[in-house]
């Protein structure tokens, strides 16, 4: 009996033409120049400070310099890079950024987990806590009185045991948690595996794409803070980058590069361009911590965030 092949059914163009409304095209084109304007500028305060610090003197006082640079030299970079008190404080903005963001990663993990388990007596009572001091705070003062009675004034932990722990970002981390299967957890306790040995070997391998995010999140705040630093720090040489910055700029230009370890200015720079130069490279170390998170930062922060 022979048997009669179907006869193939057209295939649906995927590229069909979705005809669009008026007022669609209208919120589109409207839409593209918003966020066009909003990149622009953006970029464009960035691309100018780059120019400066690489223009001339003359360029610079004259106020020739706009997004490209005139008369190219690198003399600036050279000569802050060769300043101790930059140097020194970058040294301090790496230290606390790295052992900030490390201890607190743990320290956020260590409390997200238990708090992910519903099994845990007393769960509610101090999720509600924890959000309780999202909201009050004890203020400045009794902060500043906390640090003084710890004997943590004009030391570095100072600049990063206080914000151990953000609330915001344990309740990311832990919302994650609660979407991990329950499954995997009960298959290692069945082996005999212990809580730690669970989170450790299982939990957190599963969470790198919300561990890295939150890795980000924390560097970026303790290499962009430096109220902290202003607060309690008041040795020069534990100042970090941002105060150093902060500075550079509300003292006067010629006042505070005149002083100090500035004050040998064999280099013929503008004030402005060394300003400029101090700006990009104290950018530069945070943004190449980017390019090894971005891949998990997407999914980090929808996953832990849309869980109930």
């Amino acid at each position: 009996m022979n048997s009669v092949k179907p006869e193939p059914q057209p295939v649906p163009s995927r590229r069909r033409g979705i005809r669009l409304s008026l007022s669609e095209r209208i919120f589109q084109v409207l839409n593209i120049t918003f966020f066009v304007l909003l990149a622009v500028s953006t970029v464009v305060p960035f691309l100018n400070l780059i120019a400066k610090s690489l223009s001339s003197e003359a360029a610079v006082v004259s106020g020739m310099v706009g997004i490209l640079p005139v008369d190219i030299q690198f003399g600036t970079y050279r000569y802050v890079l060769t300043q101790s008190s930059f140097l020194g404080s970058l040294r301090v903005s790496v230290t606390v950024t790295v052992l900030g963001t490390l201890l607190a990663l743990a320290m956020t993990t260590l409390a997200a987990y238990p708090l992910s388990k519903k099994r845990l007596r007393g769960r509610k009572f101090f999720i509600l806590m924890y959000i309780f001091t999202m909201l009050f705070s004890g203020g400045l003062i009794p902060t500043y009185l906390l640090m003084q009675n710890l004997h943590l004034i004009d030391k570095l932990p100072v600049l990063f045991l206080p914000g151990m722990i953000s609330v915001y970002n344990m309740l990311i981390i832990k919302n994650y948690f609660e979407g991990l299967p329950d499954s995997l957890e009960e298959s290692a306790k069945l082996d005999g595996a212990s809580n730690l040995s669970i989170l450790w070997k299982i939990t957190l391998p599963l969470s790198l794409p919300v561990l890295a995010t939150i890795a980000l999140f924390y560097a970026v705040a303790f290499w962009n803070d430096y109220f902290a630093s202003l607060i309690y720090i008041n040795s020069p040489e534990k100042k970090p980058l941002q105060l150093y910055l902060k500075e550079l700029f509300v003292t006067s230009s010629d006042t505070f590069l005149k002083s100090g370890n500035w004050a040998d200015n064999a280099m013929n720079s503008s004030p402005q361009a060394i300003q400029a130069a101090s700006i990009i490279l104290a950018t530069i170390p945070i943004l190449l911590v980017y390019p090894f998170l971005q891949k998990y930062f997407v999914k980090g922060v929808l996953i832990g965030s849309v869980k109930e």
